[in-house]
């Protein structure tokens, strides 16, 4: 992979890695015992580790936070174990070319691999930072009630910068977009299939509805980062049966807006399409952000570029993460990954030589700041 500079043996992540990527860790039995075998490692290894129980209406689930170092600043790096469904092979790892292929590897074991590894790093360095890891079993899951990163948060465990290892290829998200579920309702008019003139095709009137939602001032915007939001049409519902003009259809949309964009907005322009439509908000979630000049974003920066030809840029990212939550709380953070490829699809692999430049890269952010904090 262009940018990287190899020759790292890097076998205890790999390892770590593909025992992780063995737990189908897509239901939440799978994700506990993930989990209990994380905990089981750091107590192995001597780290300090408390974990805490939480429960919503579909189901317990735990989270966990492991802790080295002591004195400001305060330093979070983050990490799930829960992966989205796959094939059974995807589950028994593999390498080919300098590649490990499977279930998760990218999205985010091998990651949540090299960060346990550089806790155990920093425990034995005796570094001068509170070095903090937090590991969720429920950020690709809903959970129901408080998620895994909300829990960690009202036990305080928060700080003065977050890394989640979301998969980025090295470069730093200092964005992410917000998140808009929007359920849209058209009504028509029943008749017998063989005489549709005489209805009205609710189905026929949503697809033209959506036609025109996709010229909406708001679907056509961007920003530096961004070349435009994210609209999908996530699910269409309509019709019963196929001898009658359906009279009614509902279609929903995961619209992923710009960090400059208002929920507010782009809700009034979907209701302005036609006033008979009903429109619902499923849920909202706002976008993160945090400047390029941050002085951790700056230093992660100089970091990364220490390992990566090249430089390696700040980026948006188009998906949401657990960092929405630490932000609340005025937790700047940012997603910042190993290199690979392909999560959530088929073929989702990580290039095996970043894990362990990864780990480094974590390392060596922690002795910059703590050396930075001991000049301040």
């Amino acid at each position: 992979m262009q940018g990287l500079k190899l020759g790292i043996d890097g076998t205890e992540v790999l390892a770590l890695t593909r025992r992780l990527v063995r737990y189908r860790s897509y239901t939440p039995d799978a994700a506990e015992a993930a989990m209990d075998f994380i905990a089981d490692w750091c107590k192995s290894r001597g780290l300090q580790t408390v974990r805490y129980r939480g429960a919503g209406p579909r189901g317990e689930h735990s989270a966990m936070a492991v802790r080295t170092g002591s004195g400001n600043p305060r330093l979070l790096l983050h990490g799930h174990v829960d992966v989205v469904p796959a094939e059974p092979h995807q589950f028994d790892p593999h390498e080919e070319n300098g590649e490990l292929y499977g279930r998760g590897v990218y999205d985010m074991k091998g990651a949540l691999a090299a960060m346990l590894y550089a806790m155990h790093d920093l425990d034995l360095m005796r570094c001068d930072a509170t070095v903090e890891l937090l590991i969720v079993p429920d950020e690709e899951r809903d959970y129901g009630g408080m998620t895994g990163a909300e829990l960690l948060i009202s036990r305080g465990h928060v700080g003065d910068f977050l890394i989640t290892g979301e998969p980025t290829n090295f470069h730093i998200g200092v964005q992410a977009k917000g998140v808009l579920d929007v359920r849209v309702t058209l009504r028509g008019k029943s008749a017998h299939g063989s005489r549709p003139w005489l209805g009205k095709n609710a189905i026929l009137l949503a697809y033209e509805h959506f036609r025109r939602l996709r010229k909406l001032p708001f679907y056509g915007e961007r920003n530096d980062l961004f070349p435009y939001p994210s609209v999908n049409l996530a699910r269409i519902v309509g019709g019963d049966v196929i001898n009658r003009v359906p009279d009614r259809c509902t279609y929903d949309l995961d619209i992923r807006y710009l960090p400059e964009q208002n929920p507010r907005e782009i809700v009034r322009q979907i209701e302005s399409i036609d006033p008979a439509a009903e429109i619902e908000v499923l849920n909202v979630r706002e976008p993160t952000y945090v400047p390029r000049s941050n002085p951790f974003v700056k230093m992660l920066r100089e970091v990364a570029a220490r390992h990566y030809q090249g430089n390696p840029v700040s980026v948006g990212r188009h998906g949401a993460s657990d960092i929405v939550y630490f932000q609340r709380h005025g937790v700047p953070g940012v997603e910042f990954g190993p290199i690979g490829g392909g999560h959530h699809g088929p073929q989702e692999f990580v290039l095996s030589a970043s894990l362990e430049r990864y780990r480094q890269m974590l390392v060596q952010f922690v002795q910059l700041v703590a050396g930075k904090g001991a000049e301040r």
